[in-house]
């Protein structure tokens, strides 16, 4: 399933001045080391009896970025991220494709918007989550979370910022209805946020509700005791609109959010082609994962990770 040899030369893309000024600051990257570490973590993946891992160099330099360029910490994370995927069937399952007629409906509903960025920007890469703007008879939150699961993987490949700076997420809540928040299952936002914080290897710089419902600013409280301290202490929830303008510049917002960076059909456009160029990319991605008879020492515990009990669905891999 790997194709890329052992002994392959990893051929990175280079960052920008800023970013690489962050890498080695706050990442610990030494730019020289970089090429080996990645030669390095592509070795191990193929000397995992229990793995099957993509090995393309961009993935797994996002991995040990995303682990402050520890070469044991990528092992874990990598380890995780495929094995924590098996954990949550509701998200990553055989629907997860480009050609899946639900997630480009979903795509075109504009719920998930990645805010286009100046070609000199720096900072964490941003995200509008417009989390109501979709009919609960049609889809579930589940659905919603299984396409932005498939933009973020294709960040961690092509977008520096995110695996550098990090990414900021914001929830609008405009339009909420209780329907909306009877599909907020506890156990699923349990899971769904350990997975960013443990597997994932983009650092979440922010998570921020906005035009939530004043009755609801004390339920949305309580929901956010079910995330990890960790992602707990980058968590805020407002009533007010005004509240997005503390997180993102005006500027690089779009027309719909008094902003200046087109419209909300200008990035559906661009993320539809996007998502289209990765089509292969998806194909291939139910080849990976982790077979837990094969796996050298104890089972992986899901619950460590969780810290819930009960069993989860594994990949096995043939």
């Amino acid at each position: 399933m790997n194709s890329i040899s052992d002994e392959a030369s990893p051929i990175l893309r280079p960052l920008p001045p800023a970013l690489q000024k962050i890498a080695i600051e706050e990442l610990d990257e030494v730019p020289s080391r970089v090429g080996d570490d990645v030669l390095a973590l592509r070795k191990w993946i193929n000397t995992q009896p229990h793995l099957c891992a993509r090995t393309n160099d961009q993935f797994l330099v996002g991995f040990l970025r995303g682990s402050k360029n520890s070469l044991e910490k990528a092992k874990q994370k990598i380890d995780r991220y495929y094995t924590l995927k098996a954990a949550l069937p509701e998200v990553f399952n055989e629907r997860r494709q480009v050609d899946d007629p639900m997630v480009m409906e979903i795509l075109r509903l504009g719920i998930i918007l990645q805010i286009p960025l100046p070609a000199d920007y720096h900072g964490p890469c941003i995200t509008i989550i417009r989390a109501c703007s979709y009919d609960t008879t049609k889809y579930k939150f589940a659905d919603i979370i299984r396409v932005g699961s498939m933009f973020g993987e294709i960040m961690t490949i092509e977008d520096d910022n995110s695996v550098v700076s990090g990414y900021i997420e914001v929830m609008d809540m405009s339009n909420v209805s209780g329907q909306h928040f009877l599909q907020l299952k506890p156990d699923l936002l349990r899971k769904c946020s350990t997975f960013a914080v443990e597997a994932m290897p983009m650092r979440q710089r922010g998570t921020h509700f906005i035009n939530v419902p004043a009755p609801f600013e004390r339920g949305f409280r309580t929901l956010s005791s079910l995330f990890p301290e960790k992602m707990l202490s980058r968590i805020s929830v407002s009533s007010k609109p005004e509240a997005l303008f503390d997180f993102v510049p005006r500027e690089y917002l779009p027309i719909e959010y008094g902003g200046e960076n087109g419209t909300i059909a200008d990035i559906i456009e661009r993320m539809e082609e996007k998502l289209l160029r990765y089509r292969d990319h998806f194909l291939l991605e139910p080849k990976f994962g982790t077979n837990e008879k094969l796996r050298e020492g104890s089972l992986y515990s899901y619950e460590n990770c969780f810290g819930l009990h009960g069993s989860f669905r594994r990949l096995e891999v043939d």
